[in-house]
């Protein structure tokens, strides 16, 4: 009975030192292949770069001098003589109205000239010789007034019918439309054959930029951005006919004519540009950006490390310091100039303070001196580190 009692002892013995070494392989095993704290974070090394500050928005592009051609006189088309794109100089004929009703009216205030002409002469003669005979007493004083009286009449006539002929000639000129600039044909909104009427506005017929070598954008900023946009700020924008071009120009205008649509407050930033090969259209969407400000070789750190907090995976000693920093940043004002980073120091991320400038909503620049250039930044945490969190996998036992 000794006998075998010594025999199931030696075998839980033996068995205890197998548990106690296949325990311990394992745990030099886990050891072995644990990554280094440090592979838990993705870092970056700060270094000096440029930043340029912009506050964006959409525009359309317009001609600098936009010139609506329309017409005075009503009448049917019956010639064209530019089209859409056609380049004019100034007084060049653009169209013909039909001028046969109009011819009619100047022909007879032509007549009607002559009408009081002839009762000019008329009225001449007979005050002439109403003069002759009141001098000898022949007719009385009435009389004479009443010549004197109708030639007056008959001038005013003559200046009347010569005033509507001249109204009608001119009238009669309007039938034959001139380009008022010189430029180019952004629009024709007549065909030949058509009627214009011009009753209580002039109807637009074309309408001709003045010079496309030189444009504009009209832009809608919203109220936020608009303290920081003064004139003579450069601007930079794009269009999507040419992607990868970044076309450049100058604030010229902030206009104080607000526009609300859904409670949503803009204004107007006209942006003026220089287009030598015209290869910028007007109606063209502008992808604009306004430089509020811009720095070089200064210190800059992603946004991304700004934003970094340490997670449930991290270290207990970096949460209770992050815990900290959120108790005191409760009491204290928050200051929109300040962040914080972190730094892997004595295997924990530590929390420093940093005083920041402007951005450009991916680098921002550290204005403080509470770090330099080479420091390293800790931008996030590593999937392999959220998985770690979780446990490994035991291995298959042998």
């Amino acid at each position: 009975m000794s006998f075998l009692k010594n025999i199931l002892l030696h075998k839980f013995t033996i068995l205890l030192i197998l548990i106690a070494v296949g325990f311990g392989g394992y745990k030099a095993w886990e050891l072995y292949t644990k990554p280094p704290l440090e592979a838990k974070y993705k870092f970056h090394t700060l270094e000096n770069g440029d930043i340029t500050q912009s506050v964006a928005a959409n525009g359309t592009l317009n001609p600098l001098v936009l010139v609506t051609v329309g017409t005075q006189v009503s009448g049917k088309v019956i010639k064209l003589y530019v089209d859409f794109n056609d380049r004019v100089k100034e007084g060049q004929i653009l169209a013909e109205l039909d001028p046969a009703l109009l011819d009619a009216q100047a022909a007879q205030s032509a007549a009607s000239v002559k009408s009081a002409e002839a009762s000019l002469e008329l009225a001449i003669a007979n005050e002439k010789r109403s003069r002759e005979l009141f001098s000898k007493e022949y007719i009385s004083k009435q009389d004479l007034d009443a010549t004197v009286q109708a030639l007056k009449s008959a001038r005013a006539a003559l200046d009347l019918a010569r005033a509507q002929s001249q109204k009608d000639r001119t009238n009669q000129g309007y039938t034959i439309i001139r380009s008022p600039v010189s430029g180019v044909v952004v629009d024709r909104q007549i065909d030949v054959g058509q009627t214009v009427a011009a009753s209580l506005q002039a109807p637009i017929l074309f309408k001709i930029a003045q010079d496309l070598r030189e444009m504009q954008i009209d832009s809608n900023f919203a109220e936020a951005d608009i303290g920081r946009i003064k004139v003579g700020q450069n601007v930079t924008f794009a269009v999507d006919a040419f992607p990868s071009v970044t076309f450049t120009g100058v604030v010229k205008q902030v206009r104080l004519n607000a526009t609300t649509v859904s409670n949503v407050v803009t204004y107007d930033v006209v942006v003026t540009l220089q287009n030598p090969d015209e290869i910028l259209a007007p109606g063209m969407t502008a992808y604009v950006n306004v430089i509020i400000a811009e720095k070089k070789n200064i210190l800059v750190v992603p946004n991304a490390a700004l934003r970094y907090k340490p997670t449930d995976t991290t270290p207990k000693e970096a949460v209770d310091v992050q815990k900290q920093g959120g108790m005191k940043a409760r009491k204290e004002k928050k200051d929109p100039n300040s962040g914080v980073v972190y730094v892997f120091e004595n295997g924990i991320p530590k929390a420093i303070k940093v005083t920041t400038g402007i951005t450009d909503n991916r680098l921002t620049e550290i204005t403080s001196d509470t770090l330099k250039a080479g420091d390293k930044v800790i931008l996030e945490e590593t999937k392999a580190s959220a998985k770690a969190s979780a446990g490994a996998p035991m291995g298959r036992p042998f």
